[in-house]
């Protein structure tokens, strides 16, 4: 039997070319839309977005898959832009 391998040890072979000055998504971290948060938060396989014990809204770029899909489920509200990151950076996969 094959062993398992979890999300985390997946991700963590990727490389990581961040852009540390300058984000490629814009997020409205004030947007009061509980419901459109979580589904955000949820939604997101990099686990980029999260809240803290009081609600506040953290988010992590750096760390980004650049799927699309906060852009897709926010559809302009909590995520007001996304775009790919500029030249090479970003991520890039390794191993599948």
């Amino acid at each position: 039997m094959a062993a398992k391998v979890n999300v985390a040890e997946k991700l963590g072979v990727n490389k990581f070319n961040t852009d540390e000055k300058n984000s490629h998504i814009d997020v409205d971290k004030g947007y009061a839309d509980k419901k459109e948060v979580d589904r955000v938060l949820r939604a997101c396989p990099a686990a980029i977005y999260t809240l803290d014990d009081n609600g506040t809204l953290f988010f992590d770029y750096l760390g980004c898959l650049e799927c699309g899909t906060c852009k897709v489920l926010s559809e302009g509200k909590l995520v007001k832009s996304w775009n790919y990151p500029v030249g090479t950076k970003g991520i890039e996969y390794r191993l599948g």
